[in-house]
């Protein structure tokens, strides 16, 4: 489904959110860059160094169910909830919840993913609510994911494997029986059941980005300009 026009001032409003997601991972991807190279060698892992800025602007993604939910923009607003809790999840569920996920091989991979993948979509966003998208920016943002897509679910992935030895041997977040509740969860569990979820649907997602590229960049210039203005 298409969105109505916004308002001038839903309009502004999603042009600063975008372009302050932009700015955001960007320093983000700064970041990373920096940790290996200008500051190689500090006493700080990756996580202290950057972490805080993955905080904040993946947990305002959260705003992007809400834009979906409430018709401001044209998503799928039970993909967009898929897709935006599945990162939250990473960073909120695994990475700051656990010492080993903060460690893992994995994060360094995500985020690069996340970064350059965020900075190209949020300017994309951006720079299509004013009729401005160049045709790199659409190439780019309808070809990365190629490379980027399988780098991030890695990461991530591997963020999982390295929480859940910790989760496993503290049992953290979880609950025994017997209890006066009469109820149990293991959280170990529970992270093993997302991650082998990953398998099903990774493979979906991946095929619906090149479905989407076909549509955007297979179309005759004419057809590929009609769909930008509906592509999410």
């Amino acid at each position: 489904m298409a969105a109505k026009e916004p308002s001038p001032i839903v309009k502004a409003y999603l042009i600063l959110y975008n372009g302050a997601q932009v700015l955001g991972w960007t320093y983000m991807l700064y970041q990373l860059v920096a940790y290996y190279t200008l500051d190689k060698g500090t006493d700080k892992t990756l996580w202290d160094y950057l972490g805080l800025t993955v905080i904040l602007f993946q947990n305002a993604a959260l705003l992007e169910i809400v834009h979906a939910f409430t018709r401001i923009v044209p998503s799928n607003p039970i993909l967009t909830t898929f897709q935006v809790l599945s990162r939250v999840v990473v960073v909120c569920g695994v990475v700051m919840a656990t010492p080993t996920g903060k460690v893992s091989p994995g994060l360094p991979l995500a985020i690069l993913a996340w970064s350059i993948t965020e900075i190209i979509r949020y300017g994309y966003y951006a720079l299509n609510l004013v009729d401005a998208v160049p045709q790199l920016l659409i190439f780019l943002r309808y070809t990365t994911f190629i490379a980027l897509y399988p780098i991030g679910v890695t990461g991530e992935l591997l963020c999982f494997y390295w929480a859940q030895s910790h989760v496993g041997e503290t049992k953290q977040w979880s609950v025994e029986m017997p209890n006066k509740y009469n109820f149990t969860f293991s959280y170990f569990y529970l992270l093993w059941i997302v991650m082998l979820l990953y398998i099903p649907l990774f493979p979906q997602l991946y095929l619906h980005m090149f479905a989407q590229r076909k549509k955007i960049l297979g179309a005759p210039s004419g057809a590929a300009a009609s769909a930008k203005q509906k592509a999410k």
